[in-house]
C-alpha cells in the first residue's frame, strides 16, 4: 500500500505539474508563482515516484513527505478560502481540489507507513489470504 501511495502521489503531482507549466490555465495565480509551483511538482513527482521504486522506502523521507503533504493541503485550503490570490472560481476549485488531493495521498501515505512498519502490507494478498 505504500509504494502505491508513493507512486500514485508521484504520477499525479508530476502531472499536474507539467499541466501547470505547459498549459498554465488561467486560475488568477501570479503567473511566476504558477510556474514555480508547477516546476516544484515536476521534480517532486520524480522524486516521490522514484522513491516507491525502492525495495524498502525510507520511513524519515515517507514521514517528511506525509508532513509536507499535509501542509501543501492546509495551505491549499486556506489560500481558496483566504483569497490570498484573487482566484477565479475554476481556480478556487482547482487549488481546493488539489489540496483534499494532497491530504488523501497523506492519509494512504500514513496507512502504508503504519502497514508497512507492522509487516502487515506484504504486497498483493494470495488468494487463500484474501478471503479472510
Amino acid at each position: 500500500m505504500l509504494k502505491f501511495a508513493l507512486k500514485l502521489d508521484g504520477v499525479v503531482s508530476f502531472a499536474l505539474g507539467l499541466l501547470t507549466v505547459l498549459i498554465r490555465p488561467e486560475v488568477g495565480m501570479p503567473a511566476g508563482w504558477q510556474i514555480g509551483l508547477g516546476l516544484f511538482c515536476v521534480v517532486y513527482g520524480v522524486g516521490v515516484f522514484a522513491l516507491s521504486t525502492r525495495a524498502t522506502p525510507d520511513r524519515r523521507i515517507v514521514l517528511l513527505i506525509i508532513i509536507g503533504n499535509l501542509v501543501w493541503g492546509l495551505d491549499s485550503i486556506l489560500t481558496a478560502e483566504l483569497n490570498w490570490f484573487p482566484l477565479t472560481d475554476a481556480g478556487v476549485a482547482m487549488v481546493l481540489a488539489q489540496g483534499l488531493a494532497v491530504i488523501g495521498f497523506a492519509v494512504l501515505q500514513s496507512i502504508g507507513l503504519k502497514r508497512a512498519g507492522s509487516g502487515i502490507d506484504r504486497g498483493t494478498p494470495r488468494r487463500s489470504q484474501s478471503l479472510a
